[in-house]
């Protein structure tokens, strides 16, 4: 790897010399539109950039290309403009006796939102759009988003797995850093899955994936950063739209919203609000098959089928405001809540049997859950620029707040074979959890000469958290308590970052540097009760995370990027708690207070061709790479004899590499195809259950999407993904894949759009697996409710004044959120 690095920096430091012999005082530069092709006829505008004055003018030919000669040494930067789109400017950079001459990277033009009849109408996006360092997914592009949740418009985007339980992976590493508008989230794994499929689609503007990200942000996240921004208003005036859906699977779902939007003079103010109904199923089959430890014959054998039907509602809102308090100075406030009831009721029969697959006994269970997640949050900001050069100050403090009480009952009836009832149990439980989070952080960028920048930034957070869990068993038709399964576990975590990073554009060469420091202290208290002791933990570390990132612009074709950083993985709280928790009667999970935060190395190479092909490598080395493991119950510790333990654990080195590759093709004028393919191959060598573990498999990915655009308003999609048989840990997940179509249209003189679609049109999506650990061979189906047909109404209001746009502002936090644990339906 160190001697392939060498070849690869030899090499564009040998083309960096042979451009170095071209034309002198000169600034040669690209335009493109947001469909990354050549803009033609777009005005270039050479400016000074001590005072912004014109030095020269000229267009950008019918390739997007403009080029200056004769120029004089100094500072410069460019100004792009064309009808239907906004401004669009350069980042500083400097003619030098050393550097006469510069090729600027490419300038994409963003299409501007405009007054035309006093309706709103936006100029179309592209779904996918490709850029060197990340890849953004346009959401409203996708006739096929209507009606869909957050997660599922991730299931679609390139690069992004879901697996089983709602964990989120990209470019097949999981532990993916997950923000909303840079926010945090707080919420990992399966948890998170909850937030996202009850957050309509429709509330979303686009979707940033990030495999490797610079040293501002977060290390956190090994697999690198999923920005999800949400829809806020840029326009002065009052304007607005509303959203109305109705999606009917197995069961009828529905997501609304709507979004304002107010300013004038020095206030900007917004506000969203959303309500979902999300009704759905989970079917789970399950055939497991335990064996003699000694002479491998299996002696027991144990079939379960289990149905669950999940009702989630939910309710948010966002407020926020902006006040301008002079032309450099900027405050502003975001306040979000969200409140989401939810009821879950299964039932479930397991099957007992000898080897001989003769019935010893019959198990029915019926649960019942009611939850009741509630959120709040805070976001105050202020940004102060200097001057015009770029020297800029912002700083953010945020608030965070999750609450939980859940409600369980479980009753498990045993029969034997003839259906003679045995005997019954009941067990009840209240398990609250209260989650609080303290986040303050200052970035300042500071130009420097030659076009180069500098930035700095501090970040503290701290995380207070509070989990109950208060078990009763129904005995002689009295609750008595179970301390077996009842738990009080208190968490406490403070985080200090501080990062450096600088930036410069050397000619053809874009150069990114940085180094950011993170120190990590915790501490976990379990309470004891009349029969278990106290129990607790500590540790405190810190770590230094290096990021690189260069460019090379070769010529108006070519473009080549070399990335690398080193990122941190650390566990979710609720994941260190060493107790045992109930899920059903032959499934547990239990925490471990000894689970170490994970290291990666990550190293990427991409090239993009003509602006619409864009080829990636990547490999990435994980030290301490943790994952959920599965144990079978040992009676020592008062485990049953053939329940499954699932616990998270550090199982050794995971070795990545893969190949990525991205296209969108004009197959006609009214016909676009975009095309995405990754392999990956994943390779795990370590220690688990006292068993060597050696394990390699490769995964292919497949993604396109076809967007038809016909006349008189009409529009139409055509998408479908596919995935080839992986592991994910100790699981080995067979094939699968979905397709889905829908067709839009334009009505109300533009102000209203409608649209019909259908989701996994072929009911595909179905995961299926098999895991084998210890003296347990285990094989699964899990079916949901995805084969969903969505009829959506989206009406535009309001008339917006011409004028500056006001800056989307983000907060603080973005790693805390990611490793809170949530209740969530499936």
């Amino acid at each position: 790897m160190k001697k392939t690095l060498f070849l690869l920096t030899l090499a564009l430091s040998t083309l960096s010399l042979v451009s170095m012999g071209q034309s002198t005082n000169s600034i040669k530069g690209k335009v493109t539109d947001a469909s990354n092709k050549p803009a033609e006829a777009a005005t270039i505008s050479l400016l000074l950039a001590k005072d912004s004055s014109a030095v020269k003018i000229q267009s950008s030919d019918k390739s997007g290309n403009f080029e200056f000669l004769d120029l004089s040494l100094g500072r410069y930067l460019i100004l792009v403009t064309a009808i239907g789109y906004d401004k669009s400017y350069s980042a500083p950079f400097e003619l030098t006796t050393t550097n006469p001459s510069a090729q600027l990277p490419s300038v994409q033009l963003r299409a501007v939102v405009k007054e035309m009849e006093g309706v709103t109408v936006v100029q179309r996006k592209p779904f996918i759009e490709q850029k060197i360092d990340k890849t953004v997914v346009n959401v409203d592009a996708a006739v096929t988003n209507v009606g869909a949740t957050a997660l599922e418009v991730l299931e679609k985007s390139p690069g992004v797995m879901v697996d089983k339980d709602g964990n989120i992976s990209l470019k097949g590493k999981q532990s993916v850093q997950v923000m909303m508008d840079g926010r945090p989230t707080y919420l990992t794994g399966e948890q998170l899955a909850s937030l996202l499929k009850s957050m309509p689609a429709s509330s979303i503007d686009q979707i940033e994936l990030v495999t490797n990200p610079s040293a501002k942000y977060d290390a956190a996240g090994n697999s690198g950063i999923i920005n999800i921004k949400t829809k806020k208003n840029k326009q002065k005036g009052f304007n607005g739209n509303l959203s109305l859906n109705y999606g009917q699977g197995a069961y009828w779902k529905t997501n609304n919203s709507l979004n304002l939007n107010y300013r004038t003079g020095k206030f900007n103010f917004f506000a969203n609000g959303g309500y979902s109904v999300w009704n759905s199923f989970q079917q789970l089959d399950i055939n497991r098959e335990f064996s003699d430890a000694s002479s491998k014959e299996i002696n027991a054998i144990f079939e379960q089928t289990s149905f669950m039907k999940n009702e989630n509602k939910n309710y948010n809102i966002k407020l926020g405001a902006d006040y301008f308090l002079s032309k450099k100075t900027t405050l502003g406030f975001v306040l979000n809540g969200n409140f989401s009831p939810e009821n879950q009721n299964g039932h479930n029969i397991s099957y007992m049997m000898n080897a001989a697959a003769q019935t010893d006994s019959i198990i029915t269970a019926t649960s019942s859950n009611t939850d009741l997640w509630k959120n709040k949050s805070i976001n105050l900001n202020i940004r102060h620029q200097f001057d015009s050069t770029g020297k800029e100050l912002t700083a953010d403090v945020d608030y965070i707040s999750y609450g939980s009480n859940s409600r369980q009952l479980f009753v498990n009836t045993t029969f034997d074979p003839q259906w003679n009832q045995r005997y019954v149990e009941n067990l009840r439980g209240r398990l609250p959890i209260d989650i609080d989070i303290y986040s303050a952080k200052v970035d300042y960028t500071h130009p420097l000469k030659k076009g180069a920048k500098m930035e700095a930034g501090f970040k503290t957070s701290f995380v207070n958290t509070d989990n109950n869990a208060d078990y009763s068993n129904l005995v002689d038709e009295k609750w008595t308590a179970d301390y077996d399964k009842s738990n009080n576990f208190k968490y406490q975590e403070n985080i200090l970052a501080g990062y450096l990073n600088y930036n410069r554009q050397i000619k053809k060469f874009g150069i990114q540097a940085g180094l950011r420091y993170e120190h990590t202290r915790y501490e976990g208290h379990q309470y004891g009760n009349p029969e278990r002791t106290d129990s607790s933990f500590s540790r405190s570390y810190g770590s230094l995370f290096p990021t690189l990132f260069i460019s090379y612009a070769a010529n108006d074709k070519n473009q080549f990027a070399v990335s690398y950083g080193r990122r941190i993985d650390r566990p979710a709280y609720q994941d260190l708690n060493p107790f045992l928790f109930f899920l059903d009667k032959y499934t547990y999970g239990r925490g471990n207070p000894y689970l170490q935060p994970q290291f990666t190395h990550n190293i990427e190479l991409t090239h993009t061709y003509k602006g619409f092909l864009t080829t990636t490598l990547n490999y990435s080395q994980t030290k301490d790479f943790f994952s959920e493991t599965f144990a079978q119950g040992n009676p020592q510790f008062n485990e049953p004899e053939y329940a499954t333990i699932v616990r998270q654990g550090n199982i050794g080195t995971r070795q990545n590499a893969g190949a990525s590759i991205s296209a969108q093709v004009p197959v006609q004028k009214w016909w676009t195809a975009i095309l995405y393919t990754n392999y990956n191959y994943n390779k795990f060598n370590g220690v688990l259950n006292n068993e060597k573990i050696d394990v390699a498999a490769g995964t292919l990915m497949l993604n396109v999407n076809n967007q038809f655009k016909f006349n008189k308003g009409w529009s139409a999609e055509l998408s479908g993904w596919y995935r080839s048989k992986g592991v994910e840990g100790q699981i080995l997940i067979d094939p699968m894949g979905a397709v889905a179509a829908g067709i839009s249209k334009q009505v109300l003189k533009s102000k209203g759009t409608l649209k019909l679609n259908v989701r996994d049109m072929f009911y595909t999506q179905k995961v299926t697996g098999q895991i084998d650990f210890q003296t347990t061979k285990a094989s699964f189906t899990n079916l949901r409710d995805t084969r969903v047909v969505n009829l959506s109404f989206v009406y535009r209001f309001g008339k917006p004044i011409k004028g500056p746009q006001p800056r989307r502002k983000t907060g603080g936090a973005n790693d805390e959120q990611n490793r809170v644990k949530m209740g969530g339906n499936n």
